[in-house]
């Protein structure tokens, strides 16, 4: 099992209520450049990891974090691994297939409101840039 990129458990953060057994699927605009629809779905195998993506989306919606399966092959997220940060540190990655979910977690670490509120204004500033989506 040379081939196997990380062993997981894996986790998907969203504002999206899901249940156990829905699939998650790429073709869905970007939860952070709208005018993006995504090739791919994205996970980690870091449970905080997660929960700061659920966290950051925009909108009103509660954040959610549901651990995951993968249904097909995936590779290291290229947003993050090698190309802005040697080998894949934030342990993301991303695939064309789907995504079941098995469960929803509440365990992760919850942002302060001040550093939620960094972490929008950096992504503010990212899209204020043009900050290029590896798509």
């Amino acid at each position: 099992m040379d081939d196997v990129l990380d062993p997981g458990p894996f986790f998907h953060g969203t504002k999206a209520a899901l249940g156990v057994g829905d699939l998650l699927t790429p073709g869905f605009r970007s939860n952070y450049r709208p005018e993006i629809v995504m090739n791919h779905v994205y996970f980690t195998a870091l449970l905080d990891g997660a929960g700061l993506a659920a966290e950051i989306i925009p909108g009103d919606a509660p954040p959610r974090v549901y651990e995951v399966e993968p249904l097909g092959a995936f590779e290291n997220d290229p947003n993050v691994s090698d190309k802005k940060f040697p080998g894949n540190p934030t342990r993301s990655f991303r695939t064309t297939s789907p995504l079941r979910i098995l469960a929803e977690r509440d365990d992760w670490t919850r942002l302060t409101p001040e550093a939620l509120a960094s972490w929008r204004e950096r992504l503010m500033t990212l899209r204020d840039e043009n900050a290029e989506i590896i798509n």
